[in-house]
């Protein structure tokens, strides 16, 4: 493939995915219980839950470093790829677009852009699908790269949390925001706004906080082709109830992906954390597996 197109493991696309379309993942590191190792290798979404679900327990995370990206660069260039196109998680939330954006330096400019999807989990995975789907349709590298910019802008994040703590420690969110929750008791409805997260409303109960995920993703939808990804951490039957309201209420789903978020998004949200991600519809859809929905496999946002 002329064009390569790299990820982090924050992404969570589906296995067969990123084999079908070459994708390279580069992960993220995670430390937990004394021990550090890469997002959708040594650490998995169990590991943080559990961690997490202990009194103190603490989990951090930290970027892949320039020299991972470099030699996943160099990996591809030597394989035959002309030019790589390299697309991640938020400037906002990690320092992993830095990262890839020094190693471009090294590597040469001229050879690898580096696109920040200002999202996380399959807000850029969606953006890194679609510009896979170009690079292998014979797209050069700045078609492939503005592929993925339009669809990253055109996508929204929606999500609530058991508890807005995991994001205050982790500075993801400010803590007038995570006082405001935690003080009158309420499960906000956050979303990923220019690369923030940002609290967008605010309802009473778990039940009522996934009915409005539900009506979000139908207002944004609006009746037009769409693809759909439910995230969760230790949360799956949140996220088939999640699922299943989602395939009646938004029938121009093209695609429907349900998956647990990987350690290093994980350890930011929490147990009990439950999203959706709402992207435009793939330019061919036909070209999807037989089936409105594919279930990811766990794969591997940064300190």
């Amino acid at each position: 493939m002329p064009v390569a197109v790299v990820t982090d493991s924050t992404a969570y696309l589906p296995a067969e995915l990123l084999e079908r379309y070459r994708i390279e993942v580069v992960p993220l590191y995670v430390v937990l219980a004394g021990r550090s190792g890469t997002e959708g290798g040594s650490v998995g979404p169990d590991d943080v839950a559990r961690v997490l679900g202990t009194r103190g327990g603490r989990v951090s995370t930290s970027r892949p470093t320039p020299g991972d990206f470099v030699a996943a660069y160099r990996r591809l260039l030597d394989a035959g790829a002309d030019r790589l196109v390299s697309i991640h998680l938020s400037a906002e939330l990690s320092g992993t677009w830095d990262a890839a954006r020094l190693a471009a330096s090294q590597v040469g400019e001229h050879v690898v852009t580096v696109v920040d999807s200002r999202s996380a989990a399959m807000g850029n995975g969606f953006a890194v699908l679609a510009a896979a789907r170009a690079a292998d349709a014979g797209a050069d590298a700045a078609e492939v790269a503005e592929t993925a910019r339009r669809t990253a802008a055109a996508t929204r994040t929606f999500f609530v949390v058991d508890t807005l703590e995991h994001l205050r420690r982790g500075g993801r969110i400010g803590p007038a925001a995570a006082l405001l929750g935690s003080a009158l008791a309420v499960k906000p409805v956050l979303h990923v706004e220019d690369g923030r997260v940002v609290p967008l409303e605010k309802v009473r109960t778990s039940a009522r906080a996934l009915h409005r995920l539900v009506q979000r993703v139908v207002e944004v939808v609006d009746g037009q082709p769409a693809a759909l990804a439910v995230h969760h951490l230790a949360a799956p039957e949140r996220a088939e109830r999640l699922a299943a309201e989602l395939r009646e209420h938004v029938p121009t789903a093209h695609e429907l992906h349900v998956s647990e978020l990987g350690a290093a998004i994980g350890a930011h949200v929490g147990p009990g954390a439950v999203g959706v991600v709402v992207a435009p519809a793939p330019e061919d859809p036909t070209e999807l597996q037989d089936g409105r929905e594919q279930d990811d496999p766990e794969q591997g946002a940064d300190g």
